[in-house]
């Protein structure tokens, strides 16, 4: 596969899953809110994840392909 082929998916796939929280988002009430948290928490758990994949010796393309895992729970979750 080409190099820049998982980043370029990251992207795309990563818009999807903002507009999918920005609809929850705009909502408002209780699933907004635990979206909100939900989201943080999901963002500092991939943050740390991340580091510990690229301080332990992993590659960059293994924390791309890691935040895709991460980015299609989300939207299967969200769309469900």
């Amino acid at each position: 596969m080409f190099p820049w082929y998982s980043s370029a998916m990251l992207v795309l796939e990563s818009n999807r899953v903002i507009g999918l929280r920005l609809t929850k988002l705009t909502r408002g009430g209780c699933e907004a809110g635990d979206e909100a948290n939900l989201m943080v928490a999901e963002k500092m758990a991939a943050a740390f994840e991340a580091v510990e994949t690229l301080l332990t010796g992993g590659d960059f393309s293994i924390v791309v392909d890691r935040y895709r895992e991460h980015v299609t729970a989300n939207a299967t979750r969200l769309i469900g």
